[in-house]
């Protein structure tokens, strides 16, 4: 329990940071980040599939390349009967019963349960969000953190949620505290997002809607979308594979950060089929990015947050910053630019993302 708390308290700053610095101040660079096509030293065939295409050696390729926004997921097939009211114990033993899912909050650092609820149907009944809950969908749903990933209690009790799904990664822990007290069923799960735990997150939500058939069907259609991601990733990677950081930056100022194995890059990063070159050298959370740091883990490619490069000025920013010139992703400008809301939080679409991001690392058209 001590390594998970350090774990979420280190993702923690990092996503509170994001949160509060999503729009460039005063004195940072207003320059977006431009998406450059990133071409190999020597020409290669385009076929239609991605699997048949004869792919360049990724590490022949040059510039910026941007990972696509995801559409918002889409409502598993089927007709599911929901059961009210359910019973059940949380991940904290917590003894929860919900009678009525009609006004819900989802509650996460990484916008993963909003994502599940609109996978699950119950996209129409969130009534609140965090900023990490990028989903088109609701974009004119209340905020109710401050500060980041601060919940607000007053906001919350405001919007008179009738069920709360919510883990630890935000807080103070006081809060879901007193709204529980308050009678509202507040069902808190597990922090901890990676491929793995994929299924498991998706069962327990759609147990405290009510809904464990949905949930059963969204897990089967989000474990074939992996499945199918790691065979095409499988196709498209190199036998050695590419040696991958994954960056946090913000701004123009000292914001700057190694993203270690506890953080979640560890699962992106292996997931695309690369070597993180972090936990490789026992970087296990957030560590500072330095000269030093970065030139003794020498990445072939740069993973970062979209906004986060686009605050620091872009690919000419990044560059700026200690020691990234002088690692070959640096010299070769090699960096891929993932949606901040998608990056680390797995999730129903997973497969989407490792597709996505995989595409984007060795140049699938």
């Amino acid at each position: 329990m001590p390594r998970m708390r350090r774990r979420i308290a280190g993702v923690s700053l990092v996503f509170a940071m994001l949160a509060t610095g999503c729009a460039p101040s005063a004195t940072q660079t207003e320059t977006s980040p431009s998406s450059v096509t990133a071409t190999p030293s020597s020409t290669h065939s385009v076929a239609p599939s991605a699997t048949a295409q004869k792919l360049p050696d990724p590490r022949t390729l040059r510039g910026l390349t941007e990972v696509p926004d995801l559409s918002d997921p889409a409502p598993v097939d089927g007709s599911f009967s929901q059961k009210l009211p359910v019973t059940l114990t949380d991940v904290e033993n917590n003894k929860v019963t919900i009678t009525d899912t009609s006004r819900i909050l989802a509650l996460d650092l990484y916008g993963t349960l909003s994502r599940t609820l609109i996978g699950l149907g119950m996209g129409d009944k969130i009534v609140g969000r965090t900023v990490s809950s990028t989903e088109k969908q609701l974009h004119d749903v209340p905020v109710v953190t401050e500060n980041g990933h601060t919940l607000n209690v007053e906001a919350i009790a405001a919007l008179k949620p009738t069920l709360i799904i919510a883990d630890r990664s935000v807080g103070p822990r006081e809060a879901l505290d007193q709204l529980r007290e308050s009678g509202i069923a507040v069902v808190l799960v597990d922090p901890h997002r990676s491929v793995d735990k994929t299924p498991d997150l998706i069962r327990a939500v759609a147990k405290a809607i009510g809904n464990p058939a949905a949930g059963e069907a969204l897990v089967k259609r989000t474990q074939d979308e992996i499945d199918a991601a790691k065979e095409d990733i499988a196709q498209w990677a190199p036998k050695k594979p590419m040696k991958v950081a994954m960056l946090y930056v913000r701004g123009t100022a000292g914001i700057f950060f190694i993203l270690g194995s506890e953080d979640g890059a560890s699962e992106l990063i292996h997931g695309v089929g690369g070597d993180d070159v972090a936990g490789d050298k026992g970087i296990k959370s957030i560590a500072p990015a330095n000269a030093e740091s970065l030139v003794s883990l020498n990445p072939d490619a740069i993973f970062v947050m979209k906004d986060g490069l686009a605050s620091t000025g872009g690919m000419k920013g990044l560059l700026k910053r200690a020691g990234v010139a002088n690692t070959t992703a640096g010299k070769n400008q090699r960096v891929i630019a993932i949606p901040d809301g998608i990056s680390l939080s797995f999730g129903p679409q997973t497969g989407e993302v490792l597709t996505s991001v995989a595409k984007a690392l060795y140049g699938v058209k």
